[in-house]
């Protein structure tokens, strides 16, 4: 199981359609407006990196007011 923190960043006033839309996805645990640089903090999981990618790439970016995303991967040392 693979699991990582998506930050995103949205258009002015968007935080919390875009907060709400990401977090019916399926793999999002998560998802919460906050302040600073940020605009939105998502939980993900998936089975494998691959499939992450494809959750981050094909169904959050593509959501009305997102304007950037940084996926941060949990590592277990």
């Amino acid at each position: 199981m693979v699991q990582a923190y998506i930050l995103i960043q949205t258009e002015v006033g968007k935080a919390s359609s875009v907060a709400e839309l990401v977090s019916k996805l399926p793999g999002v645990i998560q998802a919460e407006d906050v302040t600073g640089p940020y605009d939105v903090i998502v939980r993900a999981q998936s089975d494998t990196v691959d499939e992450l990618g494809r959750l981050v790439v094909a169904k959050v970016q593509q959501i009305d007011g997102i304007t950037r995303t940084l996926t941060c991967p949990v590592v277990h040392f």
